[in-house]
């Protein structure tokens, strides 16, 4: 295995077809799950230019950035990408809950095998 966006140092996100990546975002102290979102190369320069977490809304049909309007700004502690550079993980602290619900995580509801959803602790 020696191709280079996999192996090397250099930056180079596989956008899928719609030009975005996935990104996985956790608490940087807990480690806890807090919500799932897509970047697009906009949404990672400023990322990257600012701290903060900056994505690309599929709903919207635009860029946003966490917390422009609830204040629940996430900074970034740290960004990693996995081994095909198709998904971000942001490593955050959060300003206040992730979730637009109100909830600390999007993660809310667990999922029981008879297909119902339960509201978890």
């Amino acid at each position: 295995m020696n191709n280079a966006r996999e192996q090397g140092s250099v930056l180079d996100p596989k956008w899928d077809a719609a030009g975005l990546v996935t990104g996985v975002v956790t608490d940087a102290a807990s480690g806890e799950l807090l919500m799932v979102a897509h970047l697009n190369a906009e949404a990672l320069r400023l990322t990257l230019e600012t701290g903060e977490a900056h994505f690309w809304s599929r709903s919207r049909g635009r860029l946003w950035k966490k917390g422009e309007t609830s204040g629940n700004v996430l900074r970034v502690v740290e960004l990693r990408i996995d081994c095909d550079q198709d998904a971000l993980w942001l490593k955050v602290e959060a300003a206040g809950p992730a979730c637009h619900t109100g909830a600390q995580t999007c993660f809310y509801r667990r999922l029981d095998r008879d297909g119902s959803l339960e509201k978890s602790s």
